[in-house]
């Protein structure tokens, strides 16, 4: 025979070759692949399940990183508002203090101030009095020397003080 014609024993053999073969393969050789192959499946799918999983839970982070640097910048905003608020109030708090702390010092100035003039007022009266005494007294040392004038002094001041006949002095 030729090449491209085999032999009918040859035939024979390697068919029963090849069944005895798959019936091996396909008793214990088969089922270990394909149970391999599906362990391998469940694996990459369990490995998929897993991976989705793990960007759910990234992307469920993400979010919530998301809404807590939104709540810290809220909460940034709001503390930042209050403080401003503070610093306002404080100054507010600074100037109304000097100016009544300033008013005080004004009117204890002031005062003060009253308190000195009238005290060099009642100095200039006292000296103003105490020259004039002395310069009455001199006047009327000379004047009253003898017994006469002074009787008339007297009487006159005396009418002069007597309340019915009260006038403003005038000098002569």
């Amino acid at each position: 025979m030729g090449l491209l014609q085999p032999e009918s024993g040859l035939l024979f053999w390697m068919t029963l070759a090849f069944g005895v073969v798959f019936i091996v393969l396909a008793r214990y050789g088969f089922p270990i692949i394909v149970k391999a192959i599906e362990s391998r499946k469940e694996y990459i799918d369990s490995s998929l399940d897993a991976a989705r999983e793990a960007e759910q839970k990234c992307a469920t982070l993400e979010a919530r990183s998301r809404e807590i640097v939104n709540e810290a910048e809220v909460r940034r905003n709001e503390i930042l508002r209050e403080a401003d608020n503070e610093r306002k109030q404080i100054l507010s708090d600074a100037r109304q203090k000097a100016e009544s702390e300033g008013e005080c010092l004004l009117e204890k100035a002031r005062r003060q101030a009253e308190s000195e003039r009238a005290a060099i007022l009642d100095d200039a009266k006292h000296e103003i009095a105490t020259l004039a005494v002395a310069i009455t007294e001199r006047m009327l040392r000379e004047e009253l020397r003898d017994r006469d004038a002074q009787t008339q002094l007297a009487s006159r001041l005396m009418e002069e003080l007597d309340p019915k006949n009260r006038k403003t002095w005038t000098p002569d």
